[in-house]
């Protein structure tokens, strides 16, 4: 019987196998994908089809790839999915977030140990209680990585933890106008208590697809502002530059490959 999923190219990011690198970094946003993709050498567009734009180049030699993941897990979840049967099986998203605990100032690099599963795709990989962690290999590449860029000032420091990943973005910024309010601010403040860094919304759908099909996943996040320091009325920065996370991430790529081949 004829299937959806039969044709020879994927199905939402429309690549096939051969044209897609065993690395990639995978940003929320398409119109970060050519910014990105300028970084690596020979960069080609592969495909461009609803949220996902896909750019295939090279770094040191080896074939690595670009693809945005759109907002939210279910999105996020597909890249990943279609990737991996492309030939791809180590991705670092790089993305931004809302500071949480206090120490996160805007402009901060958050590079993500494991994510606390406050959204719905990661039902359909993992059982309850199991987390969504981060491959510790790319993570600790991740970790390198920043500890080179930042110098530990204001806005320009680095931190590695946990952090979480939602469905609402309302639901963080105003979450006064949910009919579950309470519970937002009652889990919040549980994520605040145990220092979860930052929050956004793909890290836990990438980390567990990464988990059940055996692909290494990490992330490498930029703080745009921290909800609790505007809340307690302390300096905080606003930023919307992601060179550094890109940075970041390409950097990290290339301790990965250069381990990978010893």
């Amino acid at each position: 019987m004829a299937s959806i999923m039969d044709g020879e190219r994927q199905f939402h990011i429309r690549a096939k196998k051969g044209e897609v690198g065993r690395y990639v970094i995978l940003p929320g946003d398409q119109g970060r994908v050519p910014k990105i993709a300028a970084l690596l050498d020979n960069a080609v567009q592969i495909a461009q089809n609803r949220e996902f734009n896909l750019y295939t180049g090279e770094l040191d030699g080896v074939k690595v790839s670009v693809c945005s993941t759109g907002i939210g897990g279910p999105s996020a979840a597909i890249a990943v999915e279609e990737l991996i049967k492309c030939g791809a099986d180590t991705f670092i998203r790089v993305g931004t977030s809302g500071g949480i605990k206090l120490d996160v100032v805007g402009g901060d690099l958050c590079i993500a140990t494991a994510a606390v599963r406050a959204e719905g795709t990661t039902r359909e990989y993992l059982p309850a209680g199991y987390p969504a962690a981060a491959d510790y290999e790319v993570t600790n590449a991740l970790a390198e990585s920043a500890k080179e860029l930042c110098d530990g000032s204001f806005g320009n420091s680095y931190h590695v933890g946990v952090v979480q990943s939602k469905d609402s973005f309302y639901g963080e910024v105003e979450p006064e106008g949910s009919a579950v309010t309470d519970l937002l601010r009652s889990e919040w403040e549980g994520f605040r208590k145990c220092g979860c860094l930052t929050s956004e919304m793909e890290c836990a759908a990438v980390f567990a697809v990464g988990l059940v099909r055996g692909a290494r996943c990490g992330a490498v996040l930029t703080a745009i502002w921290n909800v609790e320091r505007s809340v307690q009325g302390l300096p905080d920065n606003i930023t919307d530059d992601s060179s550094r996370a890109i940075s970041c991430a390409v950097n990290a790529i290339r301790r990965l490959i250069r381990s990978d081949n010893m």
